[in-house]
């Protein structure tokens, strides 16, 4: 199996995982890391657009040479995350705990430059 393959298969994996559960925290995150969330229409929209990209590194996963152009907005995907997360954590808005989750983005978001590095581009068809 590709490199691709495998790198999408597991971020998919990872992804689903780590953002189902959130659905069923609203109110545990804000009594374990006061203060509650306000805005629970920006939280659950959160949580459904990540799941949603989850099923983009399926499809990747399952063809990764047709969809070669989708692992750029996947690296996007990934390095906005981690991004956001380090400069929260460096305006003193975020535990340095929860940088871990950023750092697994990160790794993926490096995974997924050298997936598409790796991944022939699909000849044009005439």
């Amino acid at each position: 199996m590709s490199f691709a393959k495998i790198t999408f298969y597991v971020a998919f994996a990872w992804g689903i995982l780590i953002l189902t559960p959130l659905y069923f925290m609203f109110d545990t995150i804000g009594r374990q890391d006061p203060p509650p969330i306000t805005h629970p229409g920006f939280y659950y929209g959160f949580v459904s657009v990540g799941l949603a990209f989850q099923f983009v590194f399926l499809v990747i996963a399952c063809d990764p040479v047709r969809f070669r152009p989708m692992m750029l907005p996947s690296v996007l995907d990934k390095f906005g995350y981690a991004i956001s997360f380090a400069a929260l954590y460096f305006q003193h808005r975020l535990h340095a705990s929860d940088l871990a989750f950023a750092g697994v983005d990160a790794l993926f978001g490096v995974l997924f430059i050298l997936a598409f590095l790796k991944t022939a581009a699909k000849p044009l068809s005439s």
